[in-house]
């Protein structure tokens, strides 16, 4: 079985994300199921795969990352309302074997993401 991972890259910095809160959701058509809540650790990661084993399924998803809140947090003067503040990630898992990571490059003005592994 494969596995769901993340990281967050703070590109402002040059370094992670670190207590950065996301949260997973399984997306069902207009339906979303919250599956995972966290906060990322001093390497900008969650300390266990968001998914993994008989979790790992095939479908869509959401990882939705908390960054206006860190940013803030860090003590960055933004803007009201800001500009980038909760990134949603929309994704879909095709092959549940498959190793799938999901990190979020970001800063108070633009956000990346790819598929990793």
């Amino acid at each position: 079985m494969g596995k769901l991972s993340t990281h967050v890259l703070d590109i402002t910095q040059g370094k992670p994300g670190v207590g950065v809160k996301l949260a997973l959701y399984a997306v069902n058509g207009a339906e979303k199921k919250l599956l995972r809540q966290g906060v990322t650790n001093q390497d900008g990661r969650c300390d266990a795969p968001l998914l993994q084993g008989d979790d790992m399924q095939a479908g869509r998803y959401e990882l939705v990352f908390a960054a206006g809140d860190y940013f803030a947090a860090q003590g960055v003067d933004l803007p009201s309302p800001r500009f980038v503040d909760e990134v949603v990630l929309a994704f879909g898992i095709a092959d549940a074997g498959q190793n799938y990571h999901v990190p979020l490059v970001v800063s108070p003005w633009a956000y990346s993401t790819y598929r990793g592994s």
